[in-house]
């Protein structure tokens, strides 16, 4: 059974390969070898040549690994404890700023190399960036003076994706970037998207042929090869369809070699990603979790200077008039006096950095076991933030808030005197400004803003009064408790949010793979009744 070569461009910290990485064939062998990742930002490449250097070792991490994740030592010099798998480590993650440098100078030899030893066994993954194409980004960009879309190098990245797979013919390959790229266009004329499927497509001089496929499993008309071309609606996947504790959708197209496609002429499409059994919650990963107390931003920040403010926070929050009908009042007004009480009762000393592990005991079995590892005795990157008094409050009643309404607070459901001093505050433009994040469900989609505000991202224990931190925030995109993030606390925010959830790309890789060696594995017969193992 082949093993494939995976290349990943546009890899940040490394989502999309860590999920293919943990795909295993029939014999329990990895099914996808990472043959190279390409990243441009400085932090996220060492996040991902880390992550490289320890798939060296294959499912066994060093124990000077955990030695230092677990606080006992400073990080080691890797290559000189282990000067191979270093080596092999750099050779497979490249820093590098595809369109930039010419790729004759190195990027095409490395590509050819990877296509001729792996006898075309080579998979392609990765996606521009998305600043160009996201709803937010455009609206940024209009408002810049002088800002001329078609001059906005972002918005042609993808091209670099099309050159790399006509320089790799690869089997298959996977293209992902956010929602907005359906309806982005240049100077409000040529839809982006459209030329995108074109070029995957192979519609193009010399263009290899490529069958596209719709992951999305709430699409129910007829995909099959050789029949209906997917829409671009279709496109859209649901990460929290996949058992991802979050709601998060983007573009995804995966496409496969028209030669390959051919020999499975009657396997329908739409079914190749049915929706997994598994749903998980912001409560199933972040309960458990050792508990934080955030930092104080201005003043003193000390324990018994933090439990003061945040003690008279509750009982301000805790006597308020909220608004809300006489029944939610009292409901809301009893919530909020039983966690102040409890708060002034509680001994434990909370610190910014927790001690252990933990996660929640009906977190489901697959997705604990997915994230968690036995041998961390505390988690990495499991630091809080620090915030201004006034928002502590804040805090506090959104979580109250979330509890008895069920839903997080708009900014009309700020009583008066918790409302932040924005002039633009009863605008609506900022009617989320302050979003818990609710246990029953999945969490809203974490992005690469929780960098600059934790105010979209509040913790659901009204206890912990904070944001939260990069480790929950991993938790929540399925990144594996012993995935290190390098870079400052901002940087690691941002490669979180930036990321594709790994859990999502385990079950896109588990497709692929079932697909491209149903030939080996089954008769025609069979083929024809293939269905992906661990889903629903």
């Amino acid at each position: 059974m082949p093993i494939y070569s995976v290349v990943d461009i546009f890899a940040g910290p490394g989502g999309l390969a860590e999920g293919f990485s943990r795909v295993r064939n029939g014999e329990g062998e990895r099914a996808f070898r990472i043959a190279l990742s390409v990243e441009k930002d400085s932090a996220a490449h060492s996040t991902l040549r880390l992550r490289s250097f320890l798939r060296q070792f294959g499912d066994s991490l060093p124990d000077s690994y955990y030695s230092f994740i677990n606080g006992t030592i400073t990080e080691p010099d890797w290559s000189e404890l282990y000067p191979e798998q270093w080596s092999s480590a750099k050779d497979e993650a490249w820093q590098l700023e595809l369109g930039k440098e010419p790729p004759e100078k190195r990027l095409n030899q490395r590509l050819d190399q990877i296509r001729d030893t792996s006898d075309g066994n080579v998979i392609l993954i990765g996606g521009p960036p998305c600043q160009a194409y996201s709803l937010v980004g455009r609206a940024r960009n209009q408002g810049k003076e002088g800002y001329v879309a078609k001059n906005d190098r972002r918005h042609f990245l993808y091209e670099e994706y099309i050159r790399i797979l006509d320089r790799l013919r690869p089997a298959a390959f996977v293209m992902e970037n956010v929602k907005g790229m359906l309806s982005s266009s240049v100077d409000g004329e040529n839809r982006i998207f459209d030329q995108v499927l074109r070029d995957l497509r192979g519609e193009r001089s010399d263009g290899e042929s490529y069958k596209l496929i719709a992951l999305d499993p709430r699409r129910r008309r007829q995909l099959d090869l050789g029949k209906f071309e997917p829409r671009a609606a279709d496109f859209i996947v649901r990460a929290e369809d996949f058992g991802v504790p979050q709601a998060r959708h983007r573009v995804i197209v995966v496409g496969l070699r028209s030669d390959l496609a051919a020999d499975l002429p009657d396997l329908a499409l739409a079914d190749l990603m049915v929706r997994h059994s598994l749903k998980a919650t912001v409560g199933n990963v972040l309960g458990g979790m050792p508990p934080l107390r955030s930092g104080l931003s201005r003043g003193p920040d000390s324990h018994e200077e933090w439990k003061r403010v945040v003690s008279h926070a509750m009982a301000f929050v805790a006597g308020i008039d909220t608004g809300l009908s006489d029944d939610l009042q009292a409901a809301f007004t009893m919530r909020a006096r039983r966690y102040e009480g409890r708060f002034r009762r509680e001994r434990e000393i909370l610190g910014r950095e927790g001690t252990g592990i933990g996660i929640a005991s009906d977190c489901p079995e697959d997705l604990s076991d997915w994230l968690t590892d036995p041998l961390l005795e505390t988690l990495p990157n499991h630091v809080t933030r620090s915030h201004m008094a006034s928002d502590l409050a804040r805090y506090f009643f959104a979580a109250i808030f979330a509890e008895v309404v069920g839903r997080s607070p708009k900014a009309s459901d700020f009583p008066r005197d918790l409302a932040p001093d924005h002039k633009n505050w009863d605008s609506g433009k900022f009617a989320d400004r302050f979003r818990v994040q609710l246990t029953g469900g999945p969490s809203t989609t974490v992005t690469s803003h929780i960098s600059k505000d934790g105010h979209y991202f509040i913790h659901p224990d009204p206890m912990q009064c904070r944001s939260l931190s990069v480790r929950e925030a991993a938790r929540l995109q399925t990144f594996p408790d012993n995935y290190f993030f390098k870079g400052n606390r901002t940087e690691q925010y941002v490669q979180v949010g930036n990321a594709v959830p790994p859990l999502l790309a385990h079950w896109i890789g588990d497709a692929l793979f079932t697909i491209l060696t149903a030939r080996e594995k089954r008769s025609d017969k069979e083929a024809e009744d293939v269905r992906l193992p661990h889903v629903a």
